[in-house]
């Protein structure tokens, strides 16, 4: 880059070019730090190119020469150090130039900041901080310039490299009476943790002597800070520590830090004697009310660590954060709006939810269950609270107490899951079952659309809630009762359409099952109920749905519902979709697993290898590793991870026998599944075998007699399933031909009838447009009247004809029969002589009469031919 000096104005500060750069060297090493000085004073010129290409072709030149600017803050020059920060700061708020030159033109701001980043200055300006511990002065402009350098990326990357972090956060409470030490040395950390690796900045601050700092920087300001600016300070402090409390290496408790936390963030609710907390007052500014929910979020951190419990049972967390589990009483709420207060409460009772589990004692001491049942009772009461809703933890419950309630079940839903029978036992006697069905039901009525969701994540928390009351509490399921299996029948009639929403209906139905299995089996009479109420019926409607996250809980809770005697009629008794039965069900859920697995099968679906019968092809490439005897095997496994154990434990139960609705290849895959434990046992055997030959092992005579007998034993079970299965399908393929020849006889027969008809039909024509045919079918059909009469007739007899004279047909004639009028004994009664009755007209006219006789045709006494 072609850079040209002019006379340089002393009130102005120009950038350095390379070719001063070189001479303030050269000035360093002959004249001494003094004419450095004024030599880059008196040279300092602005970066000119001359073509647009200078800036490439120059580029590493002009990064080197800006590096150097790092360098010459070694000098022990005050003047010196603070114009070089200067420059540096120039590079980001850089005025144009008073005088143009001409051919020549300034290059741009990013061009100067990139060579800066390029020329690694933000290390070196890092690594003069260690120069400058007792010269306040330089050390602020140095603050300053690595305020602008670590704007970017590059430059925070190589600032941690420095160990920018650590440096600068040790000396965050040096003495400093204009208050800017405090505020860019902040503002730096800032940017380091927004712009380079986080991990890597939580680890340089992980050290007892920056925690010290930031707890004295805290105190102070926690304390005496009283203006607006000193109460923001605050809490970007706070924000810091708590990022690095993240770290379970950070010596928090060791500084002290954590005890002065737990005491700020509970002397307002719990009286303290504390001095650091004597005549504190916290107002409902903004900052303040920051303050106090970053002070509960960073409780949820600490307890984290184990070694904090003590501290946080000495500080009465529990008892602070229950002052908000309460129904709000607006003259008592001095200090905070209605809106802070509502935000304040969820956040504490999100709090209690991560806390209380790890201080159960105190939780009971401070009768934590019956707190929070009668906040529910609150929270499902109706009343004229008016929720604002505008927080995160108050989302969606704007003009109602969803929020409240959502909350409240998660801090019970997080206490009933410790599986701890003195809390549980508690809530049961308190009536917190009959409390929470009672709930559900309201939220059944309560149905918004707008709060869909929320609604459906308070129904799977009940659920979940009640799924570990009942659990292990057979008194628990007794009161769980008919009331609690018809909340499980509503959710599990909810249309399976919803369940790809995405609002949570999913999560409802895990729930759902879940209390099935937790609060319904076990219990005979909630059986019972659940039986009556077809219950299995929805259980299979939703197994057809055929959806895999769904299918091993549904029938694991089949397994153990076969188990009561009547189930088996049920399950039989069920219909899907084109008339399917539960045994067909289950039977193509087994062939679509074994098709997921990878298991041989020929197409008509036997056994390709008898000797394998069950092998999936995760267990084909996986090769047999000797195993201590306390782990399992990849065949033991296998009955677990997926569902063709429960599919024959199902059929099991249902006795293989007489299941309906199977077609041929559902029989043949039955054949597999009756012999699934055969087969398995026979695998687990097997993979004992082989282990021991890997092991190298040699068994005794009689054992190795016994685990070929037993190896054989299976192999000849695949044998006889293979057989079996053969001969079903060459039973289905007679049975398809024999089918097959009746259809097509039925459809021959349909034809041979068309032809008949067709024949008739041509007769017909031909008789109506023929007279000679005509002749000749009439003379036919008398021949044939006179060949089935009597030869002689008997004495007395009467003769009746058997066609009418004078007609020219062909077909047969029935006796004539002429009617004078409906007889009244058909139509009569009380309405014969009505005027309804006179608007039906007879044959002959006029109203409806009665009729005496009816007359009848005399039949001619002779047959004459036509």
């Amino acid at each position: 880059m072609s850079l040209h000096s002019q006379g340089c104005n002393g009130a102005r500060h120009y950038h350095c070019s390379p070719r001063h750069l070189a001479k303030l060297r050269r000035c360093l090493q002959v004249y001494g730090p003094k004419s450095c000085h004024q030599t880059l004073r008196r040279d300092c010129l602005p970066f000119l190119k001359k073509k647009a290409s200078d800036e490439i072709t120059y580029a590493e030149d002009t990064a080197n020469s800006v590096g150097l600017l790092g360098d010459l803050m070694k000098i022990p020059n005050s003047e010196l150090r603070i114009q070089i920060c200067k420059c540096i700061i120039d590079f980001y708020h850089a005025e144009p130039p008073k005088k143009h030159i001409t051919g020549y033109q300034q290059a741009s701001s990013s061009y100067k900041i990139k060579m800066a980043e390029v020329g690694g200055l933000a290390k070196t300006m890092v690594q003069s901080l260690e120069l400058l511990e007792n010269q306040l002065v330089e050390k602020l402009w140095v603050l300053k310039a690595l305020q602008h350098l670590s704007t970017s990326e590059v430059n925070c990357t190589l600032m941690v490299k420095a160990q920018a972090a650590s440096g600068i956060c040790a000396h965050l409470n040096d003495p400093d009476p204009s208050g800017q030490l405090l505020f860019r040395s902040s503002e730096i950390l800032w940017n380091l943790l927004e712009k380079s690796s986080k991990e890597e900045i939580i680890q340089q601050l992980s050290n007892l002597k920056c925690l010290l700092a930031l707890k004295e920087v805290f105190k102070n300001l926690f304390i005496r800070g009283v203006s607006h600016y000193d109460r923001q300070l605050r809490n970007d402090i706070l924000v810091i520590t708590t990022i690095i409390s993240q770290n379970p290496g950070a010596p928090m408790i060791e500084s002290g830090f954590t005890r002065d936390l737990i005491l700020f963030a509970t002397f307002n609710e719990v009286k303290s004697q504390n001095p650091l907390v004597k005549g504190v007052k916290v107002s409902n500014s903004y900052e303040d009310f920051e303050l106090k929910k970053l002070l509960f979020n960073i409780i949820v951190i600490l307890c984290k660590d184990l070694s904090t419990i003590q501290l946080l049972i000495d500080g009465k967390i529990i008892l602070a954060l229950f002052t908000y589990v309460k129904k709000p009483e607006k003259h008592k709420i001095l200090e905070w709006s209605a809106a802070q207060y509502e935000e304040l409460q969820l956040h504490a009772i999100a709090t209690l939810s991560s806390v209380a589990p790890f201080l159960i004692d105190e939780y009971m001491f401070y009768t934590g269950n019956a707190r929070v049942l009668e906040f529910l009772t609150w929270c499902d009461n109706e009343d004229s609270f008016f929720s604002h809703g505008n927080s995160f933890h108050g989302a969606g419950g704007r003009g109602n107490k969803f929020a409240q309630m959502r909350y409240s079940l998660r801090l019970l839903r997080a206490m009933v899951y410790l599986e701890n029978d003195t809390i549980n036992k508690d809530l049961c006697e308190k009536g917190a079952i009959q409390q929470l069905i009672g709930i559900f039901k309201n939220t059944i009525s309560k149905y918004n659309d707008k709060e869909e969701a929320i609604l459906l994540e308070i129904q799977s928390d009940i659920l979940l809630i009640l799924s570990g009351l009942c659990e292990y509490h057979i008194p628990g399921k007794e009161i769980f009762g008919t009331g609690g299996v018809d909340i499980i029948l509503h959710v599990m009639k909810t249309d399976p359409k919803k369940l790809q929403s995405g609002l949570g209906y999913n999560i409802l139905l895990y729930s759902t099952l879940d209390s099935i299995w937790c609060c319904i089996l076990g219990c005979y009479p909630s059986e019972d109920y659940f039986l009556e109420k077809e219950g299995i019926f929805l259980l299979l409607d939703l197994l057809a749905l055929n959806q895999k996250k769904f299918c091993s809980l549904i029938l694991g809770i089949m397994v153990e519902f076969c188990d009561n005697p009547k189930t088996a009629a049920h399950v039989n008794a069920w219909r899907g979709k084109k008339d399917q039965t539960a045994a067909s069900l289950l039977i193509k859920l087994w062939r679509k697993e074994e098709k997921e697995l990878g298991v041989k099968r020929d197409k008509y679906g036997k056994i390709v290898d008898t000797k394998k019968p069950l092998f999936t092809s995760f267990q084909e490439e996986q090769k047999i590793i000797p195993l201590p005897a306390n782990c399992p095997t990849v065949a033991v496994m296998d009955v677990a991870e997926n569902i063709r154990a429960k599919i024959y434990a199902v059929l099991g139960k249902l006795d293989f026998e007489n299941l309906p609705g199977l077609s041929a290849e559902d029989f043949v895959t039955l054949c597999i599944i009756h012999r699934y434990l055969d087969f398995k046992i026979g695998e687990i055997w097997n993979e004992i075998y082989e282990e021991i030959k890997l092991e190298k092992l040699r068994p005794v005579t009689t054992d190795k007699k016994i685990l070929e007998s037993i190896t054989a034993a299976s192999e000849n079970i695949g044998k006889m399933v293979v057989s079996l299965q053969s001969e079903m399908i060459e039973s289905q393929a007679r049975q398809d031909v024999q089918n097959e020849q009746k259809v097509y006889a039925k459809i021959q027969a349909t034809h041979k009838q068309r032809e008949l008809a067709n024949k008739s039909w041509e007769n017909f024509l031909a008789r109506t447009s023929n007279a000679k045919t005509l002749k000749k079918t009439k003379r036919l059909q008398e021949k044939a009247i006179e060949s089935s009469r009597y030869g002689e007739r008997p004495q007395n007899a009467t003769f009746h004809r058997t066609d009418i004279k004078g007609l020219n047909a062909t077909v047969p004639s029935g006796g004539v029969v002429t009617v004078e009028s409906t007889p009244a004994r058909l139509v009569g009664g009380p309405l014969a002589d009505t005027d309804i009755a006179l608007k039906k007209l007879p044959i002959r006219g006029g109203a409806l009469q009665r009729v005496k006789a009816v007359k009848t045709v005399d039949e001619p006494k002779k047959s004459e031919p036509t």
